[in-house]
């Protein structure tokens, strides 16, 4: 045997990757850490951890002995409260909210917001229209200011500019960030650049003392400049907030924000067919795996949800969808706000295609398959009779919503 320690250049790429869904298993376990704060953080979800009130936390998975698998509720920890009274200086931040909460890219630009604030500064969220976020606090939010109305609804970027001069004007912000993203933020950062008549700092991925690196080169190249005053960050910018629990104390515009004439007419959206959305772009999938029975029925939930169509390897094989409905590490890799999976039981190739989703909902029968453990909710039964009850849920709440609109 050769005594020559070899490399794994596969792994090492994995391990400095945070997009790739192996990435966390690549990553030493810490126990314990300090955080930005100097606080020291604890791993709580460790075995053998003491929580605050001297419940030890103990492996009732059953990965360990092998028995059966049980969940209990971990105890939850109080983050530290970071609060500016009087703050010196405001850092604005315009997060996207798609689907009307803060996306992974939102919380990116919020953590680099936190860093140039420092301790001295705010953190100012400008929100337009209603939202579904209720985590401001957690996500570093100081102050959080909603421009709601009719106004500022849909397609309006010339009103939304008119609303951020406002808060331009009454707050001075020592810098605006934005996400540099194709849903809205890319394009009301620059339109808020020239109407500023700043020069904004585009795709920044990275913030050193009082100078910003960005992409460039059709993203082969760095380009370091000046801090600017306006940055359209890119996303894993910095470090989300996880250390500390913020105000997001509400405020409000001192002045009403002019009415724009826009010369762009909003129509609304645009029907789209799900199953016409490719699976690597598809924001909602509705996915069956050998647990299906009843196709026909699972065909029809997936209509009446308005989701895209996903199916596992062993429903691909065995004729029930297409090849390229085929999720997992063998077919497409998916990226799904909401990633619903019937009857699947997870194998790894298929937990690897969907560990960039967001929110995992599993229906099966078995209560100790994978696919349970990595669920964010979790349903245990029949899929046919689940699937029925889903249908019958969907189709009152859309009779409520129109006779409210009647």
């Amino acid at each position: 045997m050769s005594d020559i320690i070899r490399r794994d250049p596969r792994a090492e790429w994995i391990a400095r990757n945070r997009l790739h869904p192996l990435h966390a298993a690549m990553q030493p376990v810490q126990h314990s850490w300090m955080g930005p704060n100097g606080i020291i953080r604890k791993n709580v979800h460790g075995v053998g951890f003491i929580g605050p009130n001297g419940i030890k936390r103990i492996d009732r998975s059953g990965a360990q002995q092998g028995g059966a698998t049980k969940r209990t509720a971990a105890a939850e920890v109080q983050l530290p409260l970071h609060q500016v009274p009087q703050p010196a200086f405001y850092i604005s931040v315009v997060p996207d909210m798609v689907g009307g909460r803060l996306s992974s890219h939102d919380r990116d630009l919020l953590g680099l917001a936190h860093q140039l604030a420092g301790s001295e500064g705010a953190v100012l969220a400008v929100v337009f229209g209603e939202h579904k976020e209720n985590a401001f606090a957690t996500a570093g939010v100081d102050r959080l200011l909603v421009l709601d109305g009719e106004e500022f609804s849909g397609y309006a970027p010339e009103q939304r500019v008119q609303g951020l001069r406002a808060v331009d004007n009454q707050f001075s912000p020592r810098h605006w960030l934005l996400p540099d993203s194709r849903t809205g933020g890319g394009e009301l950062g620059r339109r808020l650049a020239a109407t500023l008549g700043e020069r904004p700092a585009t795709r920044v991925w990275q913030v050193k003392g009082e100078e910003c690196i960005g992409r460039a080169g059709a993203g082969l190249q760095d380009l370091a400049r000046p801090l600017a005053r306006l940055i359209l960050a890119a996303a894993e910018c910095a470090e989300p907030v996880s250390e500390t629990r913020h105000e997001a104390l509400p405020v409000e515009l001192s002045t009403s924000v002019a009415r724009s004439l826009s010369r762009i007419e909003d129509l609304g959206a645009v029907a789209v067919d799900p199953g016409a959305i490719p699976m690597a772009e598809a924001e909602f999938i509705f996915s069956g795996g050998n647990g299906v029975k009843d196709w026909a029925l699972f065909h029809q939930t997936a209509a009446a949800l308005g989701a895209t169509e996903g199916a596992s390897r062993v429903a691909v094989d065995d004729g029930f969808m297409a090849r390229d409905r085929q999720v997992g590490a063998s077919g497409t890799w998916v990226t799904a706000r909401v990633y619903v999976a019937v009857g699947i039981s997870g194998a790894i190739q298929h937990l690897q295609g969907i560990g960039a989703c967001d929110k995992v909902v599993a229906i099966n029968l078995d209560p100790g398959c994978d696919m349970i453990k990595r669920a964010d909710l979790s349903v245990i039964g029949d899929s046919a009779a689940i699937l029925q009850a889903l249908i019958a849920a969907v189709e009152a709440y859309r009779n409520e919503a129109k006779r409210d609109a009647a």
